[in-house]
């Protein structure tokens, strides 16, 4: 059991963050590599099969030990529940208490549905009251408004603009900073 780690506030009437399992291996190695996705998740090359399974054996170690913790967001179906996505807290850090944070729903039927703002929304609350953080950033690039829209929407404001910082394909886009300090500071 991870530090802090309620189930319950994992959830919402719609969908629920949980943490990987064996299973998640096909379906993380098919986003891993897709190409579409390098560039929000800052990766240009392949992962092997290999390498994922290995992130998923080492998934039950706690945040503080390995700085970084991804979930699933299940959307909520009787039955059987469907995974559409993931939300990621990387480069935690417990002394200055923070912490990024990445998502995705993969499928765009998916999108625009509020499943992202409901597991955004789960996260923050994770963060900053169960494990206390003072601060969640991210990253976006300028051109992805529905994800501007997304985390403005849940308090972050842009607090910088790296001037071409992303490369896709022959051209430059910029990329912003945004940041949410907790309510409770």
């Amino acid at each position: 059991m991870r530090i802090g780690f309620d189930m319950d506030i994992l959830e919402s009437e719609r969908i629920k963050l949980r943490a990987l399992e064996t299973s998640d291996i096909d379906i993380l190695f098919e986003w891993e590599n897709d190409p579409d996705l390098w560039l929000i998740s800052n990766t240009i090359s392949p992962f092997s099969r290999f390498i994922i399974k290995k992130y998923i054996q080492n998934s039950h170690l706690d945040i503080y030990q390995t700085k970084q913790l991804r979930l699933m967001i299940d959307l909520k179906k009787q039955g059987k529940n469907e995974t559409i996505g993931t939300i990621d807290l990387f480069d935690f850090d417990p002394y200055h208490s923070r912490a990024g944070i990445g998502i995705l729903i993969k499928e765009v039927k998916n999108r625009s549905k509020g499943y992202a703002s409901e597991a955004l929304k789960l996260i923050i609350d994770y963060c900053f009251n169960s494990l206390r953080l003072h601060q969640l950033y991210c990253n976006i690039p300028s051109d992805n408004t529905s994800s501007l829209n997304l985390f403005r929407k849940h308090g972050f404001t842009v607090v910088g603009e790296k001037k071409e910082w992303l490369r896709t394909g022959d051209h430059w886009i910029n990329e912003y900073l945004l940041q949410r300090i907790s309510d409770s500071s």
